[in-house]
């Protein structure tokens, strides 16, 4: 009997990682209102107070991201979600580049002319072990 948990179906931005980018927007809103006297680096602080605020609140709007369903891939965007057919989906890969220094990847979906990008933030993990679900799916790559 296999007792190893299942790989799960469906990822998302970290609940955790959604929070401190609240905090974060939270605290400039302060700084913006308690400790920025001149008026530009309140302008900058409010700027940045509602940028981090509002990508916390899309964060937390579009999860679970993806999602693996019985008849296709779900991805959940803003104003809802986008059921991709499994027939639709020509191919699952990961690419993988240098950015900065450092390796970046993103889980690309290509779906007839569509092509979905997501990344370790989107994903809330490491497109490779995404990738290696979607194929233990018998998604192609």
């Amino acid at each position: 009997m296999d007792n190893s948990p299942a790989s799960p179906a469906e990822w998302g931005p970290k609940p955790a990682g959604i929070a401190a980018t609240a905090l974060v927007g939270a605290a400039f809103g302060i700084a913006a209102v308690a400790l920025v006297s001149d008026a530009p680096g309140r302008l900058l602080a409010s700027v940045a107070a509602l940028g981090l605020l509002g990508f916390a609140a899309v964060s937390w709007r579009c999860r679970p991201k993806l999602r693996i369903a019985d008849d296709g891939l779900v991805l959940q965007g803003l104003t809802g979600s986008t059921l991709l057919p499994r027939a639709s989906v020509d191919s699952v890969k990961v690419t993988e580049f240098r950015r900065l220094g450092r390796r970046a990847r993103l889980l690309e979906i290509e779906s007839g002319d569509r092509l979905i990008v997501l990344n370790r933030w989107d994903l809330g993990t490491d497109p490779r072990d995404v990738l290696e679900a979607l194929h233990a799916a018998r998604y192609r790559a």
